[in-house]
């Protein structure tokens, strides 16, 4: 398979990465930074984009690792998500003097967006699971106010009605002190669906339908987090849910939460690590990212739910020249004890993590491990300046795209309860593998198409899956 890439793309040409360094590098000298100029940001503050420069005024630095340094700069500033364009140079002065020159165009910061999705994981699941029921879709509106007083705080608040009713606001403040290393991250959670998924059948979602509200929930959740370095992020998380379903959910499904109760409440805790190296996080071609997880959901006697989870996951992606790019990401998941109620199961197929070709299922279990291996090359990579937009956030139009081949491995070891009963046995302790070929476009405001057709060892035939978010 990787091989008929290779055949199938190596016509195709393609750029190459650009530094903006204009200052002779050939002789290794010393140099010294005058002034950090920075231009173009009408809202953000300069100590925000100050914090993510490796130099300052008045440090020295060898001509030969300034390139590297400006380009890592570069990716820094860009992956605060806060900025359409980038550009670092440094200007050279004279008497092996320089300056740093920032300059940046500002996103459009205020998105009163409307709500109208589908409810399920992604669209192959809506299409095939539940014959694109235009029922299951959900509207309302979403509002985002992204940095938000210009210090790269965000607020959101959600509004949601249709299939699943909910309401949601978080406010995020990364850069509590001075020396921007502390935040703090707000959230609060209500909802009240006609619709729920009660059990999982042949690994698929079965859901109760109702004119009433099936279930109330409430959460609240407070985050702290530290960023020491650049690329190193560690959050403490603490929060509280309460839940309630009618008893319609439990003549269905008495598992659906712990002894037969049509009520949970539990307090938990986390604590996560991220260190992150990578390139441009949303479309990443280049360096690596770890993370690691630890959570604790039920902290006291009286809490209704008991489970320990922890999650390790590891992505590298390699640039091989020619605009041809390697990538590879491995998950390992464990929780305990193996019994749980229904609601808090977890599962191999969502948030990124699943075998690609099982888009329709959830493979749940208290263990699993997955890997994805992509090989990919970009056969277009143009910005289009549009000429006449009357907001300049959105007169910029970056179009990349990559076509590309896949592999990939997972196994889920199956729940013990699922067993007893002869359930959802068919991808469990089973080792699932998958590969195909595709093309990714990436585009306005890191948005990512993804078009797949897959091959799985569980099914005879391939199949075509579309999805709007990376890979890994």
């Amino acid at each position: 398979m990787l091989a008929f890439l290779f055949a199938l793309t190596i016509s195709f040409g393609g750029d190459s990465t650009r530094v903006d360094a204009p200052v002779d590098t050939v002789s290794d000298r010393i140099l010294l930074v005058d002034r950090v100029l920075i231009v173009g940001n009408k809202v953000t503050k300069n100590r925000i984009i100050l914090r993510e420069l490796s130099l300052k005024s008045g440090d020295t630095i060898r001509s030969a690792r300034l390139p590297g340094v400006l380009q890592w700069d570069k990716n820094k500033l860009y992956n605060l998500r806060l900025f359409n364009t980038v550009t670092v140079q440094a200007l050279d002065i004279g008497n092996n003097h320089i300056d740093l020159l920032v300059e940046v165009t500002e996103r459009w910061y205020i998105f009163p967006t409307p709500i109208f999705e589908l409810s399920d994981r992604n669209i192959n699941e809506w299409w095939n699971n539940y014959n694109h029921d235009f029922g299951r879709i959900n509207y309302g509106v979403r509002i985002y106010k992204n940095n938000f007083r210009g210090r790269n705080e965000s607020l959101r608040l959600t509004a949601q009605f249709g299939f699943v009713k909910k309401f949601d606001l978080q406010y995020r403040i990364p850069n509590l002190d001075r020396k921007q290393k502390m935040g703090l991250t707000f959230g609060v959670d209500y909802g009240e669906p006609h619709n729920l998924a009660y059990r999982t059948l042949d690994h698929k979602l079965v859901f109760l339908q109702s004119r009433q509200t099936v279930r109330h929930s409430f959460g609240t959740n407070i985050g702290y987090s530290y960023r020491k370095s650049f690329f190193e992020t560690h959050t403490l998380s603490f929060g509280y849910r309460q839940a309630e379903v009618v008893d319609t959910i439990l003549l269905l499904n008495p598992n659906y939460y712990n002894n037969g109760k049509t009520s949970q409440r539990f307090f938990g805790a986390s604590y996560s690590f991220n260190a992150e190296h990578r390139d441009v996080v949303l479309y990443p071609l280049k360096g690596y990212q770890f993370t690691g997880y630890i959570g604790r959901s039920g902290l006291f006697a009286s809490d209704n739910v008991n489970q320990w989870e922890v999650n390790l996951t590891y992505a590298r992606h390699w640039s091989l020249g020619k605009n041809y790019y390697l990538a590879n990401f491995t998950s390992g998941f464990w929780s305990n004890p193996k019994n749980q109620p229904y609601n808090v199961l977890s599962a191999l197929g969502y948030r990124n993590q699943l075998v690609r070709g099982f888009e329709n299922y959830v493979i749940e279990g208290p263990q699993f491990a997955l890997n994805k291996t992509t090989i990919k090359k970009r056969i277009f990579h143009r910005t289009y300046t549009l000429e006449g937009m009357p907001l300049e956030q959105f007169s910029y139009l970056p179009i990349a795209i990559y076509i590309k081949a896949f592999a990939d491995f997972g196994y889920v070891e199956n729940y013990p309860l699922y067993d007893e009963k002869g359930l959802n046995q068919q991808f469990s302790n089973k080792l699932l593998r998958s590969a195909g070929v595709g093309v990714d476009m990436v585009t306005l405001y890191d948005l990512v198409l993804r078009i797949e057709y897959s091959f799985t060892n569980q099914t005879a035939a391939g199949a075509l899956f579309f999805n709007v978010k990376k890979e890994f």
